[in-house]
């Protein structure tokens, strides 16, 4: 049995309008910024990770394409796996120095 009014991810529900239809938000990309004027932030986080450690870089303002080759390079270089997930890049492990050292020699502001 199919349903009218499936949620969606902004955590709607339910309606008990027959008529109602989820409004779906226009996400338009923005332009990448060159690396000099990102602003990029390194922490260490453990938290709903099984108390792994993975190194997030944050910050990243640009397309998705872009985001996702800055991460690509950045788990080559640090040897380790990792992903990029919600505008996030994420390396398996405390790779925090390694990072600021690739993306100091790539010219972006470390945070």
């Amino acid at each position: 049995m199919s349903k009218k009014n499936k949620a969606d991810k902004s955590g709607f529900v339910f309606s008990t309008d027959p008529s109602f239809q989820f409004e779906r938000e226009a996400h338009e990309e923005q332009e990448t910024l060159p690396p000099e004027k990102q602003k990029l932030r390194i922490m260490l986080d453990k938290k709903q990770r099984a108390g792994k450690a993975v190194t997030l870089v944050t910050g990243f303002v640009g397309k998705a394409e872009d985001l996702e080759e800055l991460g690509k390079k950045a788990k080559q270089f640090c040897g380790t796996g990792g992903s990029v997930k919600d505008g996030e890049i994420i390396i398996q492990g405390d790779q925090r120095e390694k990072v600021r050292q690739f993306l100091s020699k790539l010219k972006y502001k470390i945070f």
